[in-house]
């Protein structure tokens, strides 16, 4: 193992409590082998994983899942994060989030929802959640949320389907009393790879979003806080791997799994430990998954000796194995990359509308 200094503090946890989810999401960033309820980590070992969080230095807390209301333990695990000084967000689909668990979670110290959002109409949005009445719920649960006083945030993930729609799904977040909108554009692992020939937006959508997303900071300013993360094959540079990989952040699977961003494991030759086998501390400092694309050893030409090689830090290792097969390549959407030629080919076998084909609905 390399010797590297020991990286400072992540920031946030994400901690994905369940893979169950009622929605059937086409571009659903779960694995592709997911962790079934008998697997998941028990309430105290939750609790014991948020303590050594905060003792670690992270600050905030990201409860998810697939559907983290589905973990009746839920207020439970609220009060235990608080209680270990974190700042908690749930991060849900609304199915499930009653009136009375509402008030179980407020009365736990729940700080902050983020809800996410398929269309901002009951058809698309049902069409693309595969939940029927999904949309009506959310609506019912985001009031709700706001009514409280809890700060929201809505998640809208969008993609070539519901794109032309950003403009009307950002005046639907103000009319709901969000505080922030995250408009962020399907990325493409796992799951999501399956239906990327019916997500994948045009040039011409990215360009229209990009000055949609422009105006409507100017227009909603000191209303709504707009975070955009626009498609990754159309950049000339690749998005910052997680700020540099083990660096800000950390997730734990349902399992205990703990890893250094949600696709990794999509990486076949890491090496992953779970909570239960050593101290968050150590693997976040140690682990052999953390160390694995640290500093700029691992990095290949044209990234090792590049201008931007601390800027975006090789781009993502996720994407370069999706798309070369090889994680420590440059990320293939890099202007630099020698395999940029096959994101280009890519974007020009994007169907026309009518030849779009059906989602297949991850169940």
């Amino acid at each position: 193992m390399r010797d590297l200094p020991l990286p400072p503090a992540p920031i946030a946890l994400l901690a994905e409590l369940t893979h169950r989810c009622p929605l059937s999401c086409p571009y659903c960033s779960n694995p592709l082998e997911m962790v079934a309820r008998e697997g998941e980590l028990d309430t105290a070992t939750w609790a014991r994983v948020f303590a050594e969080a905060a003792d670690l230095g992270v600050l905030q807390l990201h409860l998810s899942g697939g559907e983290p209301v589905a973990r009746r333990d839920l207020p439970e695990l609220v009060e235990a994060a608080r209680q270990a000084g974190l700042y908690v967000n749930l991060i849900t689909s609304g199915i499930g989030l009653t009136e009375a668990r509402l008030d179980a979670l407020e009365a736990a110290g729940l700080d902050h929802v983020q809800l996410s959002l398929q269309g901002v109409r009951s058809g698309i949005a049902d069409r693309i959640g595969g939940y029927k009445s999904g949309f009506d719920r959310k609506l019912e649960v985001a009031k709700s949320i706001t009514a409280r006083g809890l700060p929201l945030t809505l998640n809208a993930v969008m993609h070539r389907q519901n794109l032309d729609d950003l403009a009307e799904t950002i005046s639907f977040a103000v009319e709901l009393g969000a505080r922030r909108i995250e408009i962020a554009c399907v990325q493409f692992y796992g799951w999501a790879l399956t239906n990327r020939a019916a997500l994948l937006p045009t040039r011409e959508q990215v360009e229209m979003a990009k000055r949609t997303v422009a105006q409507a900071v100017q227009t909603y300013r000191g209303r709504l806080a707009i975070d955009f993360v626009p498609p990754d094959y159309y950049a000339d540079f690749p998005k910052a791997c997680m700020g540099g990989w083990g660096s800000t952040g950390l997730n734990v699977t349902p399992d205990g799994t703990v890893l250094p961003c949600h696709a990794a494991a999509t990486i076949p030759h890491l090496e992953f430990q779970r909570v239960t086998e050593a101290p968050l501390a150590e693997i976040w400092q140690h682990g052999p998954a953390f160390q694995a694309f640290r500093g700029h050893d691992w990095m290949q030409e044209p990234c090792r000796s590049c201008a931007r090689r601390d800027i975006d830090h090789g781009g993502c290792r996720c994407q370069a194995m999706a798309l070369t097969g090889d994680a420590s390549a440059t990320d293939p959407v890099c202007r630099y990359s020698p395999q940029r030629p096959a994101v280009d080919a890519l974007l020009a076998e994007i169907p026309e509308a009518e030849a779009l084909p059906e989602f297949t609905y991850r169940r």
